[in-house]
């Protein structure tokens, strides 16, 4: 066999003739008014513009442009000198789909819906701290740990929600002794990992300690500076601010400044702080800022906290804050934003996060699933907060039912079906399609219907404005596009 092409090849190559190529699979989306973002199924991307992509899909590239060879290099064309380009691109799909195999690795429980906070924007309907016939029982909570440990993911994460989780503490400890003792005897025990989700205003040392000993990580809310932070999250006292900020120092000087993390949430005050909430978090000393937006449940709604802003507003929000966060890193301080390092992951490389809102089908039920402290079991903690709005659309069964009985429940199965983008409709079409997802819950709430009308989805509407926008910052800025390729090999 020849290790070399023919003279052929070459003289074909010097020709400029019409090439003759095959087109592999790929979609292209606008990004503005001159260029379209294509994309293979893969995620890999070029742009071009109007007339190269017309002579491409009309088959009348030349073979000696520099255009061809990259296209042909990236898997959008074959022809008959890349006849292993089809099999190279399904192994970059399949790496790229390979976390599905191992489904629901995080197991939620709600161990109380007791709460010291009244925050107007909460997406359950919490309770005061003295209302115990909202705890979950000990018995619910075995049988939750048993179901978990009936995952085929190798590596299981159990986090505690609430209300505030640690109201429930005594709980939280059997727990943690009981899924450790469990997993001990399975034939093939799990890399068994926990959180909890907790304000620290009720933190005491000992639970610190204990959190310490067991190796359980902490993720708090950290809404912004001193008044913004209070206004977002009222407790009695007036406090909250210095309680957290208090118990994020007494938390990691027991577990480690990396045991500790932080989460945001916007609301209409905090629109007009972008900057003033990235240098809160960069004065606590964390590595980088979650920007979320408000979700379309519980409390969120009933005050009207949703409706405060929309989704152009704040799109307008987290643009100024991520320009922000680019220039503090010219400057020299490495800090970044963590929604956009799981989307430049998917973009710049074969990894999938697995994110749960950006995966394709949906992530409920495959990526997670919470038991809540009445021993009911959900697709997920919106599917949670959806049913508190009393919408039980996505509740799998109880405790009670056996593990394949909740999986192969009804609802969760048409919700995997319908939120397969490659079929699903304008999805199917989007060049966005392999770096985005479904949220079915969301589009319940806001359509009642699982997939959505996508001209008027406020979760389109994010992504899409969100992925134009990462690729216009790169296109215009090497220092971007070097910090962004950073950010996306170390997510």
């Amino acid at each position: 066999m020849s290790r070399f092409e023919p003279i052929s090849f070459f003289d074909q190559q010097a020709s400029g003739k019409v090439a003759q190529y095959s087109l592999l699979p790929f979609s292209f989306t606008s990004l503005d008014a001159i260029r379209y973002v294509v994309t293979n199924i893969a995620g890999e991307y070029m742009l071009l513009e109007r007339e190269p992509l017309h002579r491409l899909v009309s088959g009348k590239l030349r073979a000696d442009e520099p255009l061809y060879v990259d296209l042909r290099a990236r898997h959008f064309l074959t022809d008959e000198h890349s006849k292993m380009a089809p099999d190279l691109l399904a192994i970059k799909v399949r790496t790229r789909n390979e976390h599905l195999a191992n489904w629901t690795g995080l197991h939620m429980f709600v161990l109380t819906q007791r709460c010291d906070h009244s925050c107007p924007y909460c997406q359950v309907s919490r309770q005061s701290e003295d209302k115990l016939a909202f705890d979950m029982s000990r018995e619910h909570a075995e049988k939750a740990v048993a179901l978990t440990l009936r995952s085929p993911n190798p590596a299981v994460k159990i986090e505690f929600q609430g209300g505030e989780s640690f109201l429930n503490f005594e709980l939280l400890k059997h727990v943690v002794l009981f899924a450790k003792d469990a997993n001990k005897h399975l034939a093939d025990p799990k890399d068994l990992k926990f959180i909890v989700a907790t304000n620290l205003s009720v933190a005491t040392d000992d639970m610190l300690d204990f959190c310490a000993q067991h190796e359980i990580g902490m993720s708090t809310s950290l809404d912004g500076p001193r008044d913004l932070h209070n206004a977002n999250r009222p407790r009695p006292g007036g406090d909250s601010y210095e309680r957290t900020i208090a118990g994020i120092a007494r938390a990691r000087q027991r577990l480690g400044r990396r045991s500790v993390s932080a989460l945001m949430t916007t609301t209409e005050a905090s629109l007009s702080r972008a900057r003033e909430i990235v240098d809160e978090y960069v004065l606590q000393e964390f590595g980088g800022i979650f920007l979320r937006p408000l979700s379309p449940y519980g409390f969120a709604l009933k005050t009207r906290f949703f409706r405060a802003y929309n989704a152009e507003r704040w799109l307008q929000f987290y643009d100024e804050a991520l320009d922000y966060i680019i220039e503090l890193n010219r400057q020299g301080l490495d800090f970044r934003e963590y929604y956009a390092s799981t989307v430049l992951t998917k973009m710049l490389t074969c990894r999938d996060p697995g994110y749960v809102d950006l995966r394709s089908p949906a992530g409920i039920g495959m990526a997670g699933v919470i038991y809540n402290y009445n021993g009911t079991v959900y697709a997920s903690d919106e599917s949670r907060m959806l049913a508190e709005m009393k919408d039980d659309t996505f509740l799998l069964g109880t405790v009670d039912d056996s593990f394949e009985t909740l999986y192969t429940n009804e609802t969760f199965l048409q919700a995997i079906d319908e939120t397969f983008s490659y079929s699903a409709p304008m999805c199917t079409d989007c060049a966005f399609e392999p770096w985005c997802g479904a949220d079915p819950v969301f589009h319940w709430r806001q359509h009642q219907d699982m997939v959505g009308r996508k001209p008027e989805s406020e979760f389109c509407q994010r992504n899409m404005h969100i992925f134009r926008g990462l690729i216009a910052r790169m296109e215009q800025d090497p220092f971007v596009r070097r910090l962004f390729t950073r950010w996306a090999h170390t997510c």
